[in-house]
C-alpha cells in the first residue's frame, strides 16, 4: 500500500454489529477517516482480518472489517472518528503524539515535556501537568488505559493505527473520560515472517534508526521485537555558552508473543521501556507582558538583576543553567480472548506501567535568580479489563464488561534560588535569595467500574443502540512542604514572604469518594446504500482530583487543594455518504457539547505556581468535516476542518490576565465568563495529496504535499492580550521512490518538514513579572529515510 493510500491499516479485531463496538477505516491516509465512536476488543490477529481499500481505477473500494463470520463497511457506523494508519505515519514522518494536531482536526496538543503535557478534543482538556487528575481525553495502547498523557510522549513505533475518538466515552470499555479517547494500536506478532530496517538523516544533527523482527517460534507461538533510537541537536541556540538546546536522545524498545493454540483462544503478552535524556521543553520569551504606568515589570526586573533579554522568535534563550528532562518507563500487558459456546467472546486485560520524571529547569535568565526549579514524579499504574460480547446478526448484540484501575504517584516538587531571588519575585531583600524550598505530594486511586452496551436492530434500516456505565473512585493523597533551608535570617515582611512562598506546611490526610454515570443513547437510519445519518446522545463524568503542590493552601485550607467532578453532556448529528461514483467519500457531523465543573490550570501570581480548578461551566460546539477524492488514477486528495466555539458559559471566579493583576488595587480575581477556553482554535483545516505513478522495472514514484492550518488560540487560562497563539499554516512536502529487490521491498524519500520555515508556537506558558514563554514548533527541516523490508 502506498503512503496515502485510501484506507489505514486496521488491526484485527472481534467484532459486533454495534456502533460503539465496530472498529472501521474510513477515508484514507494520514488524513482522518472515520469509525465508531470507542475502541473495541482486540481479536487474535489469526482468527480475523481487515480488507484494505485501494484506489483501483480510480474508485474508491469498499473498505471492511471482517468479524467473526461476517463483514461490515466503514460507512455502515454511524460516529464520526479519525483514523491514522501506520503506515501513513510513518511516510509522513509523524512520530510522536504532539504532531496529532497538524493531522486531525478538533484536536491539541499542548506539549512542552513529558510532564508538561495535554490533549484536548473540541477544545477540552488542556490540563497539563496534572499529578492529581487523570485526563479528560484518555490515552490507550494496545487497549491499555494510561494515567497521564506524558505515558505516550515516546517515538510511535511499529504503530497498526492510531484512532481519535470524540466526545464521553466508557459505556463500551476501559476508564471513563468527557472530551474523548486516543487509541494507539500496534502491529501484533505474525506467524509469517517480518524483517524491517529504517533510517532517517535530517538537519540539526536529526538521526533515527527503526528495527523489527515478527515470525512464528513454534506453530502456536509468534513472537515481534521492535526497537528504535532518535537524537538531535536541538533547534534552540542559548546565546549564554552557544549550546543548542530543545534536542537530545530517546530510545526504547517492546518486545510480544502470541500464543494461539487452536481457534478458540489467543494470548497475547506485550512488554516495553522507553527513556529520555534532552532538554526538551526549551522555551523562548514569547511576550514581557503589559507596560502599566510607563513601566513594564517583567523588563524592569530583568534589568534590576542584570539579565539581558533576547527576542524568542529568532529561536534563541539566554539561559545560565541546565534546561534538562529524563524519563523512564515502562510497563507490560496480557490480553487473552476466548470462544466461548453460542459464539460469545470472552476478553480479559490486565496491565501494569511505571513512569519516572525527573526535571531540571532554568528561570530564563542568564543571573541566578533560581538555579533550578520543577517537580520530578514516580507513578504506578496497575488495571484489569473484562469483556464479554454477544453473537452477532439477531435482533439485540450487546458487549458488557467490569474494569478496575488503580494507581500510586508521589511528586518531589523543588525551587533553588539563587542570590538575585529576590529583585526577580519583587519580594523583599533577603525573603528568598539562597533559600531551598522541597515539596512532596502523594496520591493513591483505586476505580472500579461496571459497563454495558447493545443495539436492537429495530429494521433493515434503523438501529437504535444504549449503553451505560457506572464508576466509583477513591482518592487518597496528602500533600506537605519541608521548612525552608539556607538564606539569611529575616524578620517582618521578608519573613511573610517567606512562609508564604517557601513555609513548611502539611495538609494531613485527604480523602475524596465520588460515583460517577455515564450513558450514551444513538439512532442511525439507512437512507440508501451510499448514504447513513445518525444522531447520539451522550454523558461523561470524571472524578475530581488533588493538587500536589502546596500553593496557597496554607491560607486557603487544605479542602482547597481538592478538585471536583467534571461532567459533560453531549449531542452528535452527522452523516455518511460515497458519491461521485464510488470516487468521493463524504462524512461530518454536527456536535454540542456542555461541560460542568470543567478541571483546567490557573496560574497563581502571587505564589507564582501552577494549580488545577474547577472553572466554571464550558460550551463546545462546531462542525467537523472529512473527505477523500480520487480524481483519477494514482491521484488520492484528502481534506478535513473543524469549526469549533469554546466558551465559558460561567466562570466568576477566574484568575486575573497581568494587565489586571499587576495593577494597584487589582482584584483577587476576574469573571472570565463568554472568554474562549485556553488552546482551542476555531477554525482548523487540513489538506493532504499524493500522486503516485509506475516506472519500468517495477518501481513506482510518488510525491506528497500536505497543509495544515490553525487559526489564532488563547495561549493560557487568564485571557491575557499578551498571552495569544497567533494562527499559522505549516506546509510539508515528499518525494520517493520504491521497489522490490529479489525478496525484499525498499523505499527512500526525501522530505521536507514546515517547508516554508514558518515561526509558530504551538504552546504558550505564563510565566514571572507579567511575561509569557512559549514552545516553538519545528523549524524548516530536511531530510532523508531510506527503509528496506525483508
Amino acid at each position: 500500500m502506498s503512503p496515502l493510500s485510501i484506507a489505514s491499516p486496521l488491526t484485527p479485531r472481534r467484532l459486533k454489529r454495534l456502533p460503539l463496538a465496530l472498529l472501521l477505516a474510513g477515508s484514507a491516509g494520514w488524513s482522518a477517516s472515520w469509525a465508531e465512536e470507542a475502541p473495541v476488543p482486540q481479536a487474535s490477529p489469526a482468527k480475523s482480518s481487515a480488507n484494505k481499500a485501494k484506489a483501483d481505477g480510480g474508485q474508491l473500494q469498499t473498505v471492511t472489517v471482517t468479524a467473526r463470520r461476517r463483514e461490515e463497511s466503514s460507512q455502515n457506523v454511524p460516529t464520526p472518528m479519525s483514523v491514522i494508519g501506520g503506515q501513513a505515519l510513518e511516510s509522513q514522518r509523524v512520530y510522536r503524539i504532539q504532531d496529532l494536531q497538524q493531522l486531525v482536526p478538533s484536536v491539541n496538543v499542548a506539549y512542552m515535556h513529558a510532564r508538561q503535557s495535554s490533549v484536548s478534543i473540541r477544545g477540552l482538556g488542556n490540563n497539563p501537568a496534572s499529578d492529581g487528575l487523570e485526563g479528560s481525553v484518555g490515552l490507550y495502547i494496545d487497549n491499555v488505559y494510561l494515567g497521564r498523557p506524558g505515558m505516550a510522549v515516546f517515538d510511535l513505533m511499529d504503530i497498526e493505527q492510531l484512532e481519535v475518538l470524540r466526545g464521553p466515552q466508557g459505556t463500551l470499555f476501559g476508564k471513563n473520560t468527557t472530551a474523548g479517547v486516543i487509541n494507539i494500536s500496534t502491529r501484533a506478532p505474525s506467524f509469517t515472517p517480518e524483517r524491517s530496517i529504517e533510517t532517517s538523516l535530517g538537519e540539526d544533527g536529526y538521526f533515527q534508526t527503526k528495527g523489527t523482527l515478527s515470525g512464528p517460534l513454534t506453530d502456536e507461538l509468534a513472537g515481534r521485537f521492535s526497537a528504535y533510537r532518535t537524537r538531535s541537536d536541538g533547534d534552540i541556540k542559548n546565546e549564554h555558552d552557544g549550546h543548542d538546546l530543545n534536542g537530545g536522545s530517546r530510545q526504547g524498545f517492546r518486545g510480544q508473543l502470541l500464543y494461539k493454540p487452536n481457534e478458540s483462544f489467543n494470548l497475547r503478552w506485550i512488554g516495553d521501556y522507553n527513556e529520555e535524556d534532552s532538554s526538551a521543553g526549551t522555551r523562548v520569551l514569547y511576550s514581557t507582558g503589559p507596560t502599566i504606568n510607563g513601566s513594564n515589570v517583567y523588563e524592569s526586573r530583568a534589568a534590576a538583576a542584570g539579565a539581558t533579554l533576547v527576542n524568542g522568535s529568532h529561536r534563541k534563550v539566554n539561559l545560565d543553567n541546565d534546561q534538562h528532562v529524563t524519563v523512564f518507563q515502562g510497563g507490560t500487558s496480557l490480553e487473552a480472548n476466548w470462544t466461548l459456546p453460542s459464539d460469545f467472546t470472552l476478553t480479559s486485560v490486565s496491565s501494569y506501567r511505571w513512569w519516572n520524571f525527573t526535571p531540571r529547569n532554568d528561570d530564563g535568565l542568564n543571573v541566578p535568580a533560581t538555579y533550578n526549579a520543577g517537580v520530578s514524579v514516580e507513578d504506578k499504574q496497575w488495571s484489569q479489563e473484562f469483556r464479554l460480547a454477544s453473537p452477532s446478526g439477531g435482533f439485540f448484540d450487546y458487549v458488557l464488561g467490569a474494569y478496575y484501575f488503580g494507581s500510586d504517584l508521589d511528586n518531589k516538587s523543588f525551587a533553588y534560588y539563587g542570590p538575585k531571588a529576590d529583585i526577580w519575585n519583587g519580594t523583599p531583600n533577603g525573603a528568598l535569595n539562597d533559600v531551598t524550598s522541597i515539596g512532596k505530594g502523594k496520591i493513591r486511586t483505586d476505580s472500579f467500574a461496571l459497563f454495558a452496551q447493545g443495539t436492537w436492530h429495530l429494521t433493515e434500516r434503523l438501529d437504535f443502540t444504549a449503553g451505560l456505565r457506572g464508576t466509583y473512585e477513591e482518592k487518597t493523597a496528602s500533600v506537605g512542604r519541608d521548612a525552608p533551608l539556607g538564606g539569611v535570617a529575616v524578620t517582618g515582611a521578608a519573613a511573610n514572604a517567606r512562609r508564604g512562598r517557601a513555609g513548611a506546611y502539611d495538609s494531613g490526610d485527604l480523602n475524596q469518594y465520588s460515583t460517577s454515570p455515564s450513558g450514551l443513547l444513538n439512532l442511525s437510519y439507512r437512507f440508501s446504500d451510499d448514504l447513513l445519518g445518525y444522531a447520539t446522545l451522550s454523558h461523561g463524568e470524571k472524578s475530581g482530583g488533588v493538587n500536589l503542590a502546596v500553593g496557597s493552601a496554607p491560607t486557603a485550607g487544605a479542602d482547597s487543594l481538592l478538585i471536583g467532578t467534571e461532567r459533560a453532556n453531549n449531542a452528535e448529528l452527522g452523516f455518511k455518504s460515497t458519491l461521485w461514483d464510488r470516487r468521493l467519500q463524504l462524512n461530518a457531523n454536527l456536535f454540542w457539547t456542555q461541560v460542568n465543573g470543567y478541571q483546567t490550570n490557573a496560574y497563581d501570581y502571587g505564589n507564582r505556581v501552577q494549580y488545577l480548578t474547577n472553572a466554571g461551566s464550558v460550551r463546545s460546539r462546531g462542525v467537523e468535516v472529512e473527505s477523500t477524492l480520487v480524481p483519477l488514477r494514482g491521484l488520492t486528495l484528502n481534506l478535513n476542518g473543524s469549526y469549533n466555539d469554546v466558551r465559558y458559559l460561567s466562570y466568576k471566579d477566574a484568575p486575573c490576565p497581568p494587565e489586571v493583576s499587576l495593577r494597584p488595587g487589582a482584584p483577587a480575581s476576574c469573571d472570565l465568563t463568554g472568554h474562549q477556553v485556553v488552546g482551542a482554535s476555531k477554525w482548523i483545516a487540513n489538506a493532504n495529496g499524493e500522486y503516485k505513478w509506475n516506472l519500468d522495472n517495477g518501481l513506482e514514484e510518488y510525491v506528497t504535499a500536505s497543509y495544515a492550518f490553525r487559526s489564532k488560540a488563547v495561549g493560557t487560562v487568564e485571557d491575557s492580550q499578551y498571552g495569544q497563539i497567533p494562527s499559522y499554516a505549516v506546509v510539508n512536502l515528499s518525494t520517493g521512490l520504491r521497489g522490490n529487490y529479489e525478496q525484499g521491498q525498499w523505499d527512500v524519500s526525501l522530505w521536507l518538514k514546515n517547508a516554508f520555515d514558518k515561526t509558530y508556537y504551538t504552546t504558550l506558558w505564563t510565566g514571572g513579572n507579567g511575561g509569557y514563554e512559549g514552545l516553538l514548533g519545528t523549524p524548516r527541516t530536511l531530510g532523508v529515510t531510506g527503509r528496506y523490508d525483508f
